[in-house]
């Protein structure tokens, strides 16, 4: 039989933080069974070598693909470590899959035991998150994910409207992508976990559990300094993945979808005005 949940963990050059990635998912209290899906993009650092030390000591728990070469795509920079992430996925046996990158994890160890156990319960919802603490590698001050406004039950419409209410290391999903592959358009998108979630979103709801069970950390390795505001590319990139997400959608969210593409246009053409 299969695990009830596949913990994703991709994970490049997190040798200073990947230990506790993993302690978190290990310490996890579970009446399931798990398995830990680890993918190290060629590491510089000693990353492969710490989770080897995890391999060796729980061998019937990690499936782990650790990467003599990085699998790309090189160009452009905002696509860094797709291959590996996508090819994670797919690996992913579990009827659940939980995320959690190398340099976030989680303090709670109810917290997929929490999780399994409202999606069990309401095989409506496609996705179930909480709230995560955000620290700073700079010493910025730490605050929480999401404000006490979030909405317990979110559905596809709130994700088209351009707000981001799902932290990645906070994300459990039904795993569809076990009997179908990702949509045509996920592979342009640059926003991967953007994508992912939009097609989980397309076929069910999404619930919140208001606790704090991780902690999702910003340093300067990050991806979301190179996917910003700022990046013109980036932006660019963004407005036409709600133009394909609209086509694939029948134009079902026309209305919500043409609202979201105006303001990215008025973001690009003020960046345009300032090069």
């Amino acid at each position: 039989m299969p695990p009830k949940v596949s913990v994703c963990v991709p994970t490049y050059n997190h040798e200073k933080y990947i230990r506790q990635t993993l302690d978190g998912a290990l310490m996890q209290q579970t009446d399931f069974e798990i398995e830990i899906v680890i993918g190290d993009d060629a590491s510089t650092d000693n990353n492969q070598q710490v989770i080897q030390e995890y391999v060796d000591k729980y061998p019937s728990i990690f499936q782990a693909f650790l990467h003599k070469e990085n699998q790309g795509p090189k160009e452009p920079k905002e696509f860094g470590g797709r291959n590996n992430v996508l090819g994670l996925l797919k690996a992913c046996k579990g009827d659940y899959v939980a995320l959690c990158e190398g340099d976030d994890y989680w303090t709670d160890p109810l917290k997929l035991q929490k999780q399994v156990d409202f999606m069990e319960a309401n095989p409506d919802y496609a996705i179930c998150h909480h709230n995560m603490r955000v620290i700073y590698e700079d010493g910025s001050p730490e605050h929480f994910f999401n404000d006490e406004n979030q909405k317990t039950e979110s559905s596809i419409v709130d994700i088209l409207e351009d707000r981001w209410f799902i932290a990645t290391a906070a994300t459990l999903y039904r795993n569809i992508f076990r009997e179908r592959d990702f949509v045509e358009w996920h592979s342009r998108a640059a926003a991967g976990d953007w994508a992912l979630v939009i097609q989980l979103a397309a076929t069910g709801k999404i619930h919140y559990i208001n606790e704090s069970m991780g902690v999702y950390r910003k340093h300067r390795g990050g991806l979301s300094n190179v996917q910003s505001s700022t990046n013109l590319y980036f932006l660019r990139n963004r407005q036409q993945m709600f133009t394909d997400i609209n086509e694939w959608l029948d134009f079902k969210y026309d209305s919500t979808i043409q609202q979201t593409l105006a303001s990215y246009e008025k973001q690009i053409q003020a960046l345009e005005a300032n090069i």
